[in-house]
């Protein structure tokens, strides 16, 4: 996973636009979501193994398991692999919203059978700091990536100068404007239609919402970086129509859930093989800021209870999660579930890549 990978040849020539390929060292402009809780060292190597850009979500973890993790990933991999943090803004809770959660979350914590946490949340993790930046510089990896904006000048130029591709997602133009001028080397563009968190950051209160057919093209307008586009995307179909609005290439992270290397959470896998168009809605009840998940009626029951900054409402929320309800699980994923391809991730990957150059071969005509 060294910061100066090559670039694999072979079926790359296939991509209409490889500039990502160039830029990241990879043959298909393909990267698998880095999805903090899901993504696993395995899942991360198999992906770059199989010739896209393995994502792994690292936002959350305790620092001793992110230096454990780079050394399991090191192992298993010579290539590429973008991690992923957060740089979310550290907000505290007063003792009275404290008091409105509990009384609020009063009968689920009931209807689960599980006992309400009376302390004040302390922090689950912290945004990306000097302790996260230390462990990239003395093993950069090919790739950073972070959501709800970007670390602080010094730091996107101390990675930048170790050789490390940045990239950050984007919800609007004006997101995608502000990476770039602040060392962004590629832009997600993060549609409507993204399982996970949304990577807004300019304007969380008020997020436009904004469709990935409408946005990735604005998106390409407004900045020169290479643009990824995320979010519906889970077949060839998916790829090829990215590719017509003017992206470099595509991150996919529910296609990849149900991967044998994934992590296995409680009903994740079940709720996702069962998804469908509508089975999944934005919510800010579990984490404090909004994430498209499987609706269960415990989510639509909390659309009106103001949650606790970001991520205190773990606090609140992980008795729920940890009761193995099939009524409070929390299982994040997209639009596309019911596109998924089956297999390995390795076997995913290159399902992808052919029903993408069937795609292309019938647009070619």
């Amino acid at each position: 996973m060294c910061a100066e990978s090559p670039c694999p040849e072979g079926t790359r020539t296939m991509w209409p636009d490889t500039r990502l390929c160039d830029l990241l060292g990879i043959e298909h402009p393909i990267l698998l979501a880095p999805m903090a809780g899901t993504t696993t060292p395995a899942l991360a190597a198999a992906v770059s193994n199989a010739g896209g850009l393995g994502g792994h979500g690292c936002a959350t973890m305790p620092l001793e398991r992110l230096r454990a993790h780079l050394d399991e990933i090191s192992t298993l991999t010579n290539r590429g692999v973008n991690l992923n943090f957060f740089c979310h803004t550290e907000t505290d809770i007063t003792p009275e919203h404290h008091a409105a959660l509990l009384e609020a979350l009063a009968p689920h914590y009931a209807a689960a059978g599980v006992a309400p946490p009376e302390a004040m949340p302390d922090r689950p993790y912290d945004s990306f700091g000097p302790e996260h930046l230390e462990i990239l510089l003395a093993h950069p990896p090919a790739v950073a990536s972070f959501h709800f904006g970007l670390p602080d000048a010094d730091a996107v130029a101390a990675l930048k100068e170790a050789g490390v591709r940045i990239l950050s997602t984007a919800t609007t133009v004006a997101e995608a404007r502000w990476l770039a001028e602040r060392g962004a080397d590629a832009i997600i563009a993060q549609g409507w239609e993204a399982g996970g968190h949304r990577g807004v950051f300019l304007d969380v209160e008020h997020d436009a919402q904004v469709g990935l057919a409408a946005l990735v093209p604005q998106i390409v307008d407004a900045v020169d970086a290479p643009v990824i586009a995320a979010g519906g995307i889970a077949d060839g179909r998916g790829i090829a129509a990215a590719f017509a609005l003017g992206a470099s290439g595509v991150q996919i992270g529910t296609a990849f859930l149900t991967a044998e290397e994934a992590a296995d959470k409680p009903h994740h896998f079940a709720s996702t093989r069962a998804g469908v168009d509508d089975s999944t809605r934005i919510s800010r009840a579990v984490s404090g800021r909004p994430a498209r998940g499987h609706r269960t009626g415990w989510l639509d029951a909390m659309a009106d209870v103001p949650p606790a900054p970001f991520p205190l409402m773990y606090h609140y929320t992980k008795p729920l999660i940890a009761a193995d309800s099939d009524t409070h699980h929390f299982s994040l994923y997209g639009q596309s579930a019911a596109l998924a391809p089956a297999g390995p991730a390795a076997e995913r990957l290159a399902a992808l890549v052919e029903d993408a150059a069937r795609a292309f071969a019938r647009l070619c005509g």
